[in-house]
């Protein structure tokens, strides 16, 4: 697995190479200081992940996430922040990342998350996943919301999980034994009923929804 470091401090790239090359199947196959320089080495490397700090100079992390994935959308993004709000997780994964793991539980989780990301799956710190669900708990009690999960067919919540947990059109369509051009169609109508509007977006309302598994 070969692995990216954008952060612009020196000293935490290097804790993270370390962390990281004690595992035999891991590789750091370059360091970025600033976002820039992450979305330039990303395109000349292609790492597998990128591990990716938000707040960098030249170009924050959600600008070069945006960038990297519009260019390789096969290398998957791991944000690594000090940042537990909300907004920033909603932010970084319309922008592509697959997870969200903070700084403070890097030491405990970075291997684990890497793992994650790197099979397809969503990974997000035990305190960012309880602050997702809890929200989202606490938002329908607030709105007495009408659960628009209810809405989706069957197939639909089939597709819906299996879009969430990182498989392809052509991986569902095989798991279900149907075409690629009919689980698009369903897709499509999931995002219609559930007013989501990227890949990212159902995974953000899977891992609400405790449909897929918390990392």
């Amino acid at each position: 697995m070969r692995i990216l470091l954008a952060d612009d401090h020196k000293v935490l790239r290097s804790g993270l190479r370390r962390i990281l090359e004690e595992q035999p199947d891991l590789e750091v196959v370059g360091e970025a200081g600033d976002g820039r320089e992450a979305v330039d080495l990303a395109h000349a490397l292609q790492p597998d992940i990128v591990v990716m700090d938000i707040a960098m100079p030249q170009m924050n992390g959600m600008e070069a996430t945006r960038q990297i994935v519009a260019r390789n959308p096969n290398i998957n993004v791991l944000i690594l922040s000090m940042y537990s709000d909300e907004n920033y997780i909603v932010q970084v994964l319309r922008a592509g990342a697959r997870g969200y793991l903070l700084k403070d539980s890097a030491e405990d989780d970075l291997i684990s998350a890497v793992r994650s990301v790197n099979a397809g799956l969503p990974f997000f710190s035990p305190k960012i996943a309880r602050l997702l669900v809890g929200d989202s708990m606490q938002r329908l009690r607030d709105e007495a919301a009408t659960d628009s999960y209810e809405l989706l067919t069957p197939r639909e919540r089939e597709v819906l999980q299996l879009i969430a947990e990182g498989k392809s059109n052509k991986e569902v369509a095989a798991q279900l034994f149907v075409s690629p051009t009919t689980v698009e169609t369903h897709r499509a109508r999931i995002m219609d009923k559930l007013d989501l509007h990227s890949t990212a977006e159902i995974v953000l309302y899977a891992v609400r929804k405790g449909i897929i598994k918390l990392k």
